[in-house]
């Protein structure tokens, strides 16, 4: 199935009356068994779960090389000012840099990588491009987190993303403990589409990348889909890789640890996927937030 030629907008949302969530109208696993790295075991429990976690994805002096390439961008003062830096917005530390296969040539390569790529093609049934591309950093005691949300509501309504045949991989740089604000996952929830409330405010990625408020599920459905699909977390040492489908239902807490929390953080996108107009916005976030050049990766 091919999601180039979709013209209907089979996800509404950024509605103006609450309506209920529902059955997602596509696939979450587009490839087979043969197709790549995953075995049919595995891919049939993603299938049910929306993640896989892949502990030592990266060896030991692979991490300790991402870690220090993320320092040197953390801590590049020419990049203070960038609009592909993202503060904190309390203690304005790096809380995030986007597009940084464009200021990395290692992270470019690692997105080439056929550990990334094999199972990113696998798992959306095609040729694969970047949709985004960021390193996360959340520092001890001042990193907050992220309130609960699909990542394709927002793909969708504000991206112009069609459908959620897309795929993030997160990979630790550091220890995802408990309780220093790793990422929480409800698994099967990506069956579901919750829409949301509210219309997009203009240039809402200025604030929403700091802390979103526009397109989060309300408390209500929140409480019922934690009912029905319960809470699970990313942990595990540093190298661990998660694999989550685009509407998994997902968020993180604060970290008042003194241990900091990053990770490398790509998303994949089908070539049969890519960007239209924005579903609810009156335009496409910038590029380095969502690219739309689908040159496929190789």
């Amino acid at each position: 199935m091919s999601t180039a030629t979709m013209t209907d907008d089979l996800y509404l949302t950024r509605l103006t009356e609450a309506k209920e969530p529902f059955a997602r109208e596509h696939p979450t696993v587009w490839g087979s068994a043969d197709d790549g790295p995953f075995d049919a075991d595995a891919l049939r429990d993603h299938d049910q779960r929306g993640f896989t976690i892949l502990p030592e994805f990266l060896t030991g002096e692979e991490v300790e090389t991402y870690r220090a390439e993320l320092d040197r961008l953390t801590s590049d003062p020419s990049l203070r000012g960038d609009e592909r830096v993202v503060t904190e917005r309390v203690s304005g530390e790096v809380r995030s840099i986007f597009a940084v296969q464009q200021l990395s040539e290692l992270i470019d390569r690692l997105s080439r990588d056929p550990r990334l790529l094999d199972r990113a093609r696998q798992l959306l049934g095609s040729d694969v491009y970047l949709h985004q591309t960021r390193i996360n950093y959340m520092p001890g005691f001042k990193g907050s987190g992220f309130y609960w949300h699909s990542d394709f509501e927002t793909w969708h309504a504000e991206d112009g993303m069609p459908a959620p045949r897309a795929v993030s991989c997160s990979i630790a740089l550091t220890p995802n403990f408990p309780y220093n604000g790793g990422l929480m996952v409800m698994p099967g929830s990506h069956r579901t589409f919750v829409p949301s409330l509210g219309e997009t405010p203009e240039d809402n990625h200025k604030s929403s990348l700091k802390e979103q408020k526009v397109g989060v599920p309300s408390e209500e459905v929140i409480t019922e889909m934690a009912h029905r699909h319960g809470i699970d977390q990313f942990t595990g040492p540093a190298g661990s890789a998660l694999w989550f489908d685009a509407n998994i239902m997902h968020g993180s807490g604060n970290n008042i640890t003194p241990f900091p929390r990053s990770n490398i953080f790509l998303v994949f996108n089908s070539v049969e996927n890519t960007l239209e107009t924005p579903y609810a916005a009156s335009a496409p976030r910038p590029d380095h937030i969502a690219h739309r050049d689908a040159q496929p990766l190789s």
